[in-house]
């Protein structure tokens, strides 16, 4: 099948110029970051919840032991299956890091929470008056390790998708303009029964949501639910087109009906570069199917990553399905959550270029432009906005007054409550909170993503909590070019002494055409069959 978008492996300053190109003269960013200035003064003033995102990376920075140490927790906790390995592994991580003398003390107050609630958790805590300081260290140690479970609870909404639901009408009570987008946690599906069990989760999911949603109406008044194409079939993946299309699109399509019925939105969430392609496929089959049979439904959508070089085309690629089936599309615009991934794998490839950008500020440049394409494709897509970043909320606002197309804003569970109480003071913004669900065995993999895309020292969240930045830095402008990218290309990652070698990806068909056709020209001569008789002949 040919590629619905350009070749992933581009030069990125050239894309960069392109889409700076593309804003020229459509955003004020200093009028922007006029207006940004007192979300983020008043953010500092009354800071978010110590156990919120930004407040973590304040006291534990990433590149710190300390990070490091509640990051190897987070990933250990969840994994271990007995408590006397894990409380042995968290007493040698605590032991590697200088908690006691940590900015503020977060974690002893949040070890402070936890040891009171330990007590119900640990043998015998009901026994004798004095049996928890006759533990000791032991005590200590199986608190921090509830602390660190407990930390990983503020990024889920809950165990399970009525818990969620309870949790969203308590936040909704005190804040009204908040909508919710349910993530039923969990990755790629590994055999048939991983994805059988995922499809059950969605549909249970979608038929406890449609019980609350309104069935006239604005689909985006309704909360809604997002999902993994992944989860849904265990050989995702390009070289299994034909299976996909013809297994998979018939499972999906029963979760867009029953989301049809009720009137709420299914988001197809996004993958990585090399299933891009596939999933456009998987996207207009499901396009033309709701054409055929539920045409009024305005909810379908998918998750889009500026971080792509070719974002701001696949925009162009959605609208072009919408306007072909006449439907209207939901579409979540998103920086992007694999980003190390996708450098990783184009080093290890060889590749040509990388399909991401290097530079944050061309992250943000790209996530502007296609925050515009959206908008000016009202007319086919309803823009959902997902960011904490005050400064490009401002721009979005701006450009949005100016085109008058209607929008959300979007955060996710136990991020950006800081920026969004001072965003959401304004009654016409509306919010959808992304919610993750499920047992928090399954949270790892969310974690750590959420972790590495806010940790680094550029990161808005992280620069947000740290009062040594000004507020000139926080929001100065990204609309300029690094003519360079950031790292060494995949060719130049050993220096210039030794040439990495050159690879293929081969789910770019202009990178898988060559190899094809000199295949179907190739002629083998054949081998004669093997002759027993004359083999024993020629031995004796």
């Amino acid at each position: 099948m040919p590629q619905h978008l350009p070749f992933p492996y581009r030069e990125e300053a050239g894309v960069v110029a392109h889409r700076l190109a593309f804003l020229s003269h459509a955003l004020d960013w200093a009028a922007a970051a006029r207006t940004a200035r007192p979300w983020v003064e008043a953010v500092r003033r009354h800071p978010p919840p110590f156990w919120a995102m930004e407040s973590l990376l304040k006291e534990y920075p990433i590149a710190s032991s300390e990070g490091l140490a509640l990051m190897r927790l987070a990933e250990a906790l969840l994994r271990v299956p007995d408590a006397e390995t894990a409380i042995a592994l968290t007493a040698d991580q605590l032991g590697r890091a200088d908690f006691d003398n940590a900015p503020d003390g977060a974690l002893a107050r949040l070890s402070g929470a936890a040891i009171a609630m330990s007590k119900k958790f640990l043998p015998d805590a009901q026994g004798e008056p004095g049996l928890l300081s006759r533990l000791g260290a032991r005590t200590v140690v199986a608190a921090t390790l509830r602390a660190v479970q407990l930390l990983g609870r503020q990024f889920v909404l809950g165990q399970d998708i009525g818990e969620a639901m309870g949790e969203a009408e308590a936040a909704r009570r005190k804040q009204g303009n908040l909508r919710f987008s349910y993530d039923m946690l969990g990755e790629g599906a590994r055999t048939a029964a991983d994805a059988s069990n995922y499809f059950e989760s969605y549909r249970n999911a979608i038929e406890s949501i449609a019980k609350s949603a309104r069935r006239e109406g604005a689909t985006e008044q309704n909360d809604g639910i997002s999902i993994k194409l992944s989860a849904l079939h265990p050989r995702y993946e390009d070289a299994q087109r034909e299976r996909v299309l013809a297994e998979l699109v018939p499972t999906v399509w029963s979760l867009c009906e029953q989301a049809a019925h009720a009137n709420i939105n299914l988001t197809i969430d996004a993958e990585e570069v090399d299933r891009l392609e596939l999933s456009l496929e998987v996207f207009e089959a499901l396009a033309a199917r709701i054409a055929r049979q539920q045409p009024q439904w305005q909810g379908f959508g998918l998750a889009l990553q500026a971080y792509q070089g070719r974002a701001l085309e696949l925009i162009g690629h959605v609208a072009g399905v919408a306007r072909k089936y006449q439907l209207r599309f939901m579409c979540r615009l998103v920086k992007g959550a694999y980003w190390d991934a996708e450098i990783k794998r184009a080093q290890e490839m060889g590749l040509p270029h990388y399909p991401v950008f290097t530079h944050k500020h061309h992250t943000d440049i790209s996530y502007l432009a296609c925050a515009k394409a959206l908008l000016d494709a009202s007319d086919v897509i309803y823009p959902q906005f997902a960011t904490h970043n005050a400064g490009t909320i401002a721009a979005i606002l701006q450009l949005s007054a100016r085109s008058g197309a209607r929008f959300e804003l979007q955060r996710l569970h136990g991020m950006g409550e800081g920026i969004y109480r001072e965003v959401l003071k304004n009654p016409l913004v509306a919010c959808r909170v992304y919610a993750p669900v499920g047992q928090h065995r399954d949270l790892l993999a969310y974690l750590v993503r959420r972790l590495l895309e806010n940790g680094a020292n550029s990161s808005f969240v992280h620069q947000l909590a740290d009062e040594s930045v000004g507020m000139d830095e926080l929001l100065v402008s990204p609309l300029h070019l690094s003519p360079e990218p950031s790292l060494p290309l995949p060719a130049g990652l050993f220096g210039a002494g030794r040439p990495n070698s050159a690879g293929l990806d081969l789910t770019v068909e202009t990178m898988r055409a060559p190899l094809l056709a000199a295949y179907a020209t190739t002629a083998v001569p054949g081998v004669p069959l093997f002759d027993t008789a004359e083999a024993t002949q020629a031995v004796q």
